[in-house]
């Protein structure tokens, strides 16, 4: 295979670089948009297009599919504050220790009652 020119090199480019996006904004991923065919930016779209609904591809008002499962029930919920998530964090897990419990407890590591004899 002759090497190519520069020039040829930077077209080449282009012309993948016009294969993707008309492909990306029709909802195809690259290696399907590697397949298409046309000269102009025009061109390279209707085939894109065209290739999509033959594939069954509703364009690109189709979500990508998203990694990682369906989202929880608490995300996206309220304000998105930080007392919102506070609030569904006590929700979630009720206080087992009452606040004057709490205040009550003593660290068990300190040492108490030891002095040193003089």
């Amino acid at each position: 295979m002759p090497e190519l020119t520069p020039e040829q090199e930077r077209d080449n480019a282009l012309t993948e670089l016009a294969r993707l996006r008309a492909g990306l904004a029709a909802g195809l991923t690259p290696e399907q948009s590697a397949r298409l065919q046309g000269a102009t930016d025009e061109e390279l779209t209707a085939d894109a297009q065209s290739f999509a609904a033959e594939l069954g591809l509703a364009g690109p008002s189709t979500p990508a599919p998203r990694s990682g499962g369906a989202r929880g029930g608490d995300v996206g919920n309220g304000a998105g504050t930080v007392t919102a998530g506070a609030e569904r964090f006590r929700a979630k897990h009720p206080q087992r220790v009452t606040p004057e419990a709490q205040q009550r407890r003593t660290n068990p590591y300190v040492e108490r009652g030891y002095e040193m004899e003089r």
